[in-house]
């Protein structure tokens, strides 16, 4: 008898899932994609809520083949991911997680765009129940992008359907000694590798769903995590990508995402020894990774902490953080015939505190909302500021 290469494998990692594995694996029967085509491999973590019992139940009566896996438990998600890939034979893979939902036509409409473009990732639409999903990279479908030339960058995690002969060419898989942004290392190198990349922006096709128990993994962990986590993925974008505008746009990702927030409100109710512990973790960060062209692609408030992370100035860092925190509006300052707006967070020309103008200057997306700025060429704009930044930090 010969056996037909399913399409698609869904590899859908679990622990502690119940009840929402209920759902996810309903989600995966109601596909439109023929049961035939679609193969499930499922990883119980060691689990003791009844989902490594749920799963066989399921794999009983499924029309699709399913294999369920028992482990003990890992700790993280890297290793059931690792252990269904490992398994896997369709010609594509998407892992589900167990506590999220795929919409009907989602494995459908992903392979057709792999198939008609060639593509390598496919991004479907996602949309949160009870959580708020990452929204930048679904302004318009795309039939074939990469990662330089669209915001895809902005969602890394595992959710996307990946062409198998790309991950085995390359011996990918997901980092097991990370225990939050394995996903971001793993999505981002299946990025940078890949022969072109797929975006779904006008059907739903993948649920984020929010836990009424919060126990989803990114809210859990202790700050190193992020460290460790940006640490890795700034490491790779360095190796993978050479020095020059295609790295500053990515390098974005990782500093606005991971490292930011941990010099964001949350900071003010940090010890004093979490602060210099993470002055002393984000040093060698700035150090190797952090440039003026990084710098000018950030908003005021975003680019000016950072700055002060970098400089080591944790006392004027704390009155920017609270103001912040505050939500106020900083004043504006229009120069130049309306062409330059300045944007007065705190110690904006303080002669104490000794920051260039620069580090305030408002690039046309933040000044176009102030009244009286006059837009020139972006391009001649964004020239001047980075000449300005540069200029600072060197």
């Amino acid at each position: 008898m010969t056996v037909t290469q399913p399409d698609v494998t869904v590899v859908v990692g679990a622990y502690e899932a119940m009840p929402y594995l209920v759902e996810c694996l309903r989600s995966v029967e109601a596909q439109t994609l023929d049961a035939a085509r679609i193969e499930v491999i499922a990883v119980d973590d060691g689990s003791t809520d009844g989902t490594g019992e749920y799963l066989e139940e399921f794999a009983a009566r499924a029309a699709t083949h399913v294999t369920v896996i028992h482990q003990e438990n890992s700790g993280g998600p890297s290793s059931p991911r690792n252990v269904g890939l490992g398994k896997a034979s369709g010609r594509y893979v998407f892992f589900l997680d167990a506590d999220d939902r795929l919409a009907p036509e989602a494995l459908e409409r992903m392979v057709a765009m792999a198939d008609r473009n060639g593509t390598d990732v496919v991004l479907g639409k996602v949309e949160g129940i009870n959580r708020v999903p990452p929204k930048a990279a679904w302004v318009q479908t795309l039939e074939r992008t990469d990662v330089f030339h669209s915001n895809i960058k902005f969602t890394l995690s595992a959710q996307k359907l990946f062409r198998r002969a790309l991950l085995e060419r390359h011996s990918m898989r997901f980092d097991e000694s990370l225990f939050t942004g394995e996903d971001a290392l793993f999505t981002m190198e299946a990025y940078l590798r890949a022969d072109g990349v797929s975006v779904i922006a006008d059907h739903t096709c993948y649920y984020l769903v929010g836990r009424d128990d919060g126990k989803h993994v990114t809210k859990s962990g202790s700050y190193t995590l992020r460290f460790d986590s940006a640490r890795a993925l700034m490491n790779l974008i360095a190796e993978m990508v050479p020095p020059g505008v295609e790295r500053d746009k990515l390098m974005v990702r990782p500093f606005l995402v991971t490292l930011l927030p941990q010099f964001g409100p949350k900071y003010l109710k940090d010890t004093e020894q979490v602060r210099r512990h993470k002055f002393e973790l984000a040093k060698p960060l700035m150090t190797a990774h952090w440039t003026p062209e990084v710098a000018v692609r950030l908003k005021v408030d975003e680019r000016l902490r950072l700055q002060l992370v970098a400089e080591e100035r944790p006392e004027l860092l704390l009155d920017v953080v609270e103001f912040v925190k505050s939500k106020k509006r900083p004043d504006a300052v229009v120069e130049k015939r309306g062409r330059r707006v300045y944007l007065a967070y705190p110690h904006f020309r303080s002669e104490d505190a000794g920051l260039p103008d620069s580090l305030y200057l408002a690039e046309p997306r933040e000044a176009r909302g102030v009244e009286g700025y006059r837009e020139g060429t972006a391009s001649a704009f964004l020239r001047r500021v980075a000449r300005k930044v540069r200029r600072v930090l060197r």
